[in-house]
């Protein structure tokens, strides 16, 4: 199983992203917060930025669109250059649509749900998607504890997903560090958003590695 790890800039010093973003050039992903102040109480930002990082890396960018009424406009990042598009389920009038527009759009199409929204009402999504993202905080501020409450439920997307088959990404978002990412790796993760983690370390890309072994390590004595 292939494991990544995607640090969020939202961690990241804002007046000098694209030096943040070269001080990571080991990560496998670059995770971006888009959060409009509706769906989640926090204002961050949009198209403009994630366009030009996509001009300064070559890291693909997993936007994650915490955002009212991504119908009408996640399909843009994937326009404007994101890799995977990561939309939430609780704000999506028609995810299965919007999953196959995205991946029309040659986006992964991911689809992620609040830490109280259970996974079992989408398991009939789950052949339409790329990845599934599981918030192990509430959305709208980086820097949390990480909810240990989660793990099941990270278990039983994980059984959810074999069952199914094929290569749908389980990821986790919320207080991801070297205290959590084995915990997350072992209830069955294999892509991980980590930013506090990575870029309030002295050096990220040692960060970025270290995480990457711990939860190889951590999956391996589980397997």
């Amino acid at each position: 199983m292939g494991l990544r790890i995607s640090p969020s800039i939202l961690s990241a010093d804002f007046a000098n992203l694209e030096r943040e973003v070269h001080r990571i050039e080991n990560a496998d992903w670059l995770h971006v917060d888009v959060m409009d102040n509706h769906f989640v109480p926090n204002l961050t930002l949009g198209l403009p930025v994630l366009e030009a990082i996509g001009k300064v890396t070559d890291t693909p960018i997993d936007a994650h669109l915490m955002i009212d009424d991504p119908d009408r406009w996640a399909p843009s990042y994937a326009e404007a250059g994101a890799r995977s598009v990561t939309f939430h389920v609780e704000a999506a009038a028609a995810p299965v649509r919007l999953a196959r527009e995205l991946r029309t759009l040659g986006a992964r199409a991911s689809m992620a749900l609040k830490p109280a929204t259970p996974i079992e009402p989408y398991e009939d999504l789950l052949p339409e998607l790329d990845m599934v993202l599981l918030m192990t905080v509430e959305p709208g501020f980086g820097g949390q504890a990480f909810l240990d409450i989660m793990l099941p439920k990270i278990r039983r997307t994980r059984a959810m997903l074999d069952k199914h088959g094929g290569d749908v990404w389980l990821q986790v978002d919320g207080g991801v560090s070297a205290a959590t990412i084995e915990r997350c790796a072992e209830a069955g993760a294999d892509t991980f958003v980590a930013g506090s983690a990575v870029f309030g370390a002295e050096d990220p890309a040692a960060m970025v590695d270290q995480l990457r072994d711990q939860a190889a390590g951590a999956t391996h004595r589980h397997v």
